[in-house]
């Protein structure tokens, strides 16, 4: 069940989101993470200060070496940030199409800071998506790709369809970003629409909160599980996550992505 999990993604110096929480959130829930960074960032829980891009043939090298030795089970994105970095991902991703991948269109920073060009969106949209098995935007993410504001739980279920017939085989519109105490996230498969709702914990400790929930799905998708099954257990990981926040930073802080090596973890939530 171990379950081979390769994401392409930039670097967090802070390590609380990005490709370090990528792989923790792989490792704490029982997968391999293997990784392709695409870009180095300067980081900590105040926001980014500065990006080092990696070269796009680089990213492919990264991609294609880890594949043809150690294999993959399941592809995850996250901070893709120039065009050119797009079109390389969905070269390789496109080459595997029995190999879910899950696409988490990371465009802003918990900070503010833009993470994915202006030009690039439109890339992202014609290329990635239509190969994605999971879609996973927030709100200002599914905002700029169906080009509306997105307010309400009706809102997000209409995005999320029309996310779903731009191509995507299924997409998680995540509600964090919606006002009050609870939390609705809206999932839209071939067989219809879900919905989870949960109520919002009260912490400023929510860094990486979409990197990990997208990662620690690819996980589940990587050892077998069923969309829904691997849905249902990171949304049980990432609240438990949240809860166990060490408190660390002066602004967005980590999570306690280890919270899974304490006795009371439950992945059945």
């Amino acid at each position: 069940m171990k379950g081979r999990v390769l994401v392409t993604a930039g670097s967090d110096s802070g390590g609380g989101a990005g490709i370090q929480a990528d792989i923790k959130a792989i490792t704490a829930l029982g997968g391999f993470a293997m990784t392709a960074l695409s870009a180095l960032t300067v980081q900590n829980t105040l926001g980014v200060a500065a990006v080092l891009p990696v070269p796009p043939d680089f990213v492919t090298q990264q991609m294609r070496c880890v594949i043809d030795d150690l294999g993959v089970d399941a592809f995850k994105s996250g901070m893709l940030d120039r065009a050119e970095i797009i079109l390389a991902v969905a070269d390789i991703v496109a080459a595997h199409p029995a190999i879910p991948y899950v696409l988490d269109p990371v465009m802003v920073a918990k900070g503010g800071a833009r993470l994915l060009q202006d030009n690039a969106v439109e890339t992202l949209r014609r290329h990635l998506v239509p190969r994605a098995s999971l879609l996973t935007p927030n709100l200002p993410e599914a905002e700029v790709l169906v080009g509306r504001p997105i307010r309400t739980v009706a809102d997000m279920r209409r995005a999320a369809e029309e996310l779903r017939h731009a191509g995507a085989a299924s997409v998680l519109v995540k509600g964090g970003h919606l006002e009050g105490d609870e939390l609705t996230d809206v999932l839209a498969t071939q067989g219809g629409i879900e919905l989870f709702t949960d109520t919002r914990l009260p912490t400023r400790h929510t860094h990486g909160t979409g990197c990990t929930l997208a990662s620690a799905i690819a996980t589940g998708l990587a050892q077998g599980l069923a969309l829904r099954d691997a849905v249902i257990r990171a949304r049980t990981y990432l609240r438990a996550a949240i809860a166990a926040a060490p408190g660390y930073g002066a602004g967005a802080g980590p999570l306690d992505h280890g919270v899974t090596i304490r006795p009371e973890w439950r992945p059945e939530g």
